[in-house]
């Protein structure tokens, strides 16, 4: 269905179409959140396709690797979640095509084997081939990763083997005894910016509420600023981009000034501080906010930055590290919007209010067009059902610490300018978390 935003009645298709101002609210779960979308560099995996991880998943039917590896770091930090809220609730990974790939293979004559997929961990597949004493002519082939036997079969010729999780089986004829042959010639690649432009071509039909970039290219940066953007404003889906040192001044770009050290000594510069960042983003809800917020297991801020350089940080509306009483933490939970107009005050610049603004907006998207589009008529009595469920959707959200002030008075349904059109104006004033507290204490002599 079609969406975005509007500046006239004169959309051709039908569709939701939402515009967010500060007119309507001076700044501001009901809808779900808590999905990250991210094209990574792999050493294994199907490429140019959507993984769906939820959380809990084993990692290793995705990426080749179990959580506890060092391969599986980006997926340990977004599912991380911060000190006062959850992590994502699934990531949507992507692995790029690359230049160069290629899979691992193996001979046992004449059985040739070949990794499922490209990349260097099929360099740690070996295959066992054992004759078996109880069956003359027959085989047990086990497939062994990281000295650990992840399949096993039997047969008698290269035609009776299955391919598996890991390796493909080709060749004709009878098996051979082998104590263990490894694979090699497996390669990841180099990726290229174009692998990125595919990516985004692919994640355009899915909903998500994070999109990451954890790289350094200006040219994807620059890519994926245009496309969060039209996603908002053409597509109507309310999302955001988290990348390391961009200074877009959108509300639909969040960008990471500095990065942190892991108790275990590990670095996360901004760019892999991004993860983090990008899944504790997705995770929070619209009466949440980062302010403050722990980044679980970090011990130190890298680099620190002084005073001076950490107000120059916030006036670019970037994410910044600072360490406290032992714990690092967020300074202040903003994004890039930094020149503001009537249409856009200096609420929308934090991200506690564009995640109350986004639940509503993808909330009133979904239900419209599963609901009243073309079934309800455009007379007083349909438009009350519209207003009706808008009202009380919104006492909802007030309930719960969202939006405040709000009553049923403002909300107005009335008929567009077309015989079939509906004109909806709302008024919300949003809940955000309080980040700065003065205190005058004055002394006295009683």
């Amino acid at each position: 269905m079609a969406g975005g935003t509007w500046t006239s009645q004169n959309k051709k298709q039908p569709g939701v179409y939402i515009n967010v101002k500060s007119s309507m609210a001076q700044a501001v779960s009901v809808g779900d959140r808590g999905v990250v979308a991210i094209c990574e560099p792999l050493s294994w995996g199907p490429e140019n396709e959507i993984m769906t991880i939820q959380v809990g998943d084993d990692f290793t039917p995705y990426i080749g690797y179990d959580s506890t590896n060092d391969k599986a770091l980006f997926l340990r930090e977004i599912f991380k979640g911060s000190g006062h809220t959850k992590g994502p609730v699934k990531v949507m990974l992507y692995r790029p095509a690359t230049t160069g790939a290629a899979k691992a293979s193996a001979t046992i004559e004449p059985l040739t084997i070949t990794a499922k997929y490209n990349g260097t961990r099929g360099n740690d597949i070996s295959i066992t081939v054992i004759a078996d004493p109880d069956n003359e002519g027959s085989f047990t082939v086990q497939t062994v990763v990281d000295g650990a036997v992840k399949h096993t079969q039997t047969g008698k010729t290269v035609a009776d083997l299955q391919e598996n999780d890991w390796v493909v089986f080709s060749g004709t004829g009878d098996l051979a005894a082998s104590a263990g042959t490894s694979l090699s010639g497996g390669n990841d690649g180099t990726v290229s910016s174009a692998a990125y432009s595919a990516f985004l071509t692919v994640l355009e039909p899915y909903t998500f509420n994070i999109l990451i970039y954890d790289g350094t290219d200006s040219t994807v940066q620059a890519a994926y600023v245009a496309f969060i953007k039209r996603m908002r404003d053409n597509l109507g889906k309310k999302c955001q981009a988290v990348m390391a040192g961009v200074e877009s001044n959108s509300d639909a770009v969040i960008s990471v000034r500095n990065g942190v050290e892991l108790s275990d000594g590990t670095v996360m510069t901004a760019q892999r501080a991004t993860w983090w960042v990008g899944g504790a983003e997705a995770g929070a809800n619209y009466s949440e906010s980062l302010v403050y917020a722990q980044y679980p297991d970090a011990v130190n801020v890298s680099p620190r930055l002084t005073a001076s350089e950490i107000d120059e940080a916030l006036s670019k509306g970037q994410i910044v590290f600072f360490e406290e009483f032992g714990s690092v933490k967020v300074v202040s939970d903003i994004n890039t919007l930094t020149a503001y107009t009537p249409d856009k005050g200096e609420a929308f610049g934090l991200n506690q209010v564009i995640r109350t603004l986004d639940t509503i907006a993808n909330d009133i998207y979904k239900n419209f067009s599963q609901n009243y589009i073309g079934k309800i008529q455009n007379n007083a009595p349909g438009r009350d059902l519209l207003k009706a469920w808008i009202v009380g959707y919104l006492n909802e959200i007030q309930a719960n610490g969202g939006i405040q002030n709000f009553v049923a008075d403002d909300v107005i349904v009335e008929a567009g300018e077309a015989i079939n059109s509906v004109l909806i104006t709302l008024a919300i004033q949003p809940v955000a978390a309080v980040e700065k507290i003065y205190i005058t204490a004055t002394l006295t002599d009683k």
